[in-house]
């Protein structure tokens, strides 16, 4: 080929072109690149936006067509390591987290509390300055929120919240994919909660207005979610122009709802307080006469493992219970996390409506 003036710039156009398209593959285009979640801890959804939310689920929503369905492998996270402090056992967050974070090309520690006691043979300033030199993000489940604030505090890497008391933001983002996945879009859904005032009810209190939907909680005298977060929660349905109910009527909470929610009655740590527990929670069981209340699309979701006190089989097993799924978006989410929390690779799915 006789190379001239004409032949020399096309050449370069082209060469232009690939290095945009490459650069496009593995990074999105400009546009995508409005939120900036790189280096950031994810300790409680409402230090979270409500555009830094959607992303996250675009994230997660792309990330699974692009790896779940087009078969692509997507090595995002190669030569990057993460801690995985558990004080508390989980099947869900620990399969996620580390099948996740290994497909994306990076690898997993998991330490359990026979591998690091945290904060007892070591302090947890001691113990976040030490994983800092080592891994590039900790994500730890506890049972006090108060640690991960030291920890988020000392360390000089993401800390990622697997769960506290207070709150269990993976959860809830893995049930917002699955509304979103199935109802095709969040804003005007009305979410039931029918249970304990927990952390998952509570990470649903910091966020759900935000993303345009409504909350109607029902919960026993006794056992209603922080007073702090109720205020939380106020003060965000007032901001976002959604609706907020507290009540203990189960068939209250539940009346036009679309998504009908609870979780178990009694969490790890609380076992000596069981008998009491079931006593208070008698009438909260979601049933098919709970779901008569409801709006005539209701969904299930439960976060698991699941007691039949809490939902009974008939709406468990229901062709209306996206429970299982629910179960396999938590992978999809916390990779969602994993990626934007440690990369500064962006979406190529078109942007879901939210």
């Amino acid at each position: 080929m006789l190379f001239n003036g004409r032949n020399f710039i096309s050449i370069a156009k082209q060469a232009r072109t690939s290095k945009q398209l490459l650069r496009q593959f593995w990074h999105g285009t400009p546009a995508q690149m409005n939120v900036h979640m790189k280096g950031r801890d994810l300790l409680t959804l409402q230090n979270y936006t409500a555009d830094e939310l959607k992303y996250l689920l675009w994230m997660a929503s792309d990330l699974k067509q692009r790896i779940k369905h087009k078969g692509e492998y997507l090595p995002l996270l190669q030569g990057k390591s993460l801690a995985m402090i558990f004080e508390k056992r989980s099947t869900r967050t620990r399969l996620s987290t580390e099948t996740g974070f290994a497909l994306l090309g990076g690898h997993p520690s998991f330490l359990t509390t026979q591998d690091i006691h945290l904060g007892t043979n070591e302090s947890l300033t001691d113990t976040a300055r030490v994983l800092s030199s080592m891994t590039n993000a900790i994500l730890a489940r506890v049972y006090d929120h108060n640690d991960l604030d030291l920890m988020a505090k000392e360390a000089t890497i993401p800390i990622i919240n697997g769960l506290s008391d207070l709150y269990h933001p993976l959860q809830i983002l893995a049930d917002y994919l699955t509304l979103q996945e199935h109802f095709g879009g969040l804003k005007g859904l009305t979410i039931a909660w029918i249970g304990d005032g927990n952390n998952v009810l509570q990470s649903f209190m910091t966020s759900a207005a935000k993303l345009g939907m409504h909350l109607r909680i029902a919960t026993p005298r006794g056992f209603e979610p922080d007073l702090r977060i109720i205020k939380i929660t106020e003060q965000n349905s007032k901001e976002h122009g959604t609706k907020l109910l507290l009540t203990t009527d189960p068939l209250e909470a539940a009346d036009s709802a679309n998504v009908l929610v609870t979780d178990t009655w009694i969490s790890m740590g609380q076992e000596e307080e069981k008998k009491e527990r079931l006593k208070a929670f008698q009438g909260y069981q979601i049933t098919m006469q709970t779901a008569k209340s409801a709006a005539s699309n209701w969904t299930f979701l439960h976060c698991l493992p699941r007691k039949p006190e809490e939902v009974d089989d008939e709406v468990f097993y229901s062709p209306r219970s996206l429970v299982f799924q629910e179960a396999e978006n938590r992978k999809w989410t916390i990779m969602a996390v994993m990626v934007s929390l440690l990369t500064d690779y962006s979406p190529q799915l078109r942007k879901p409506t939210f």
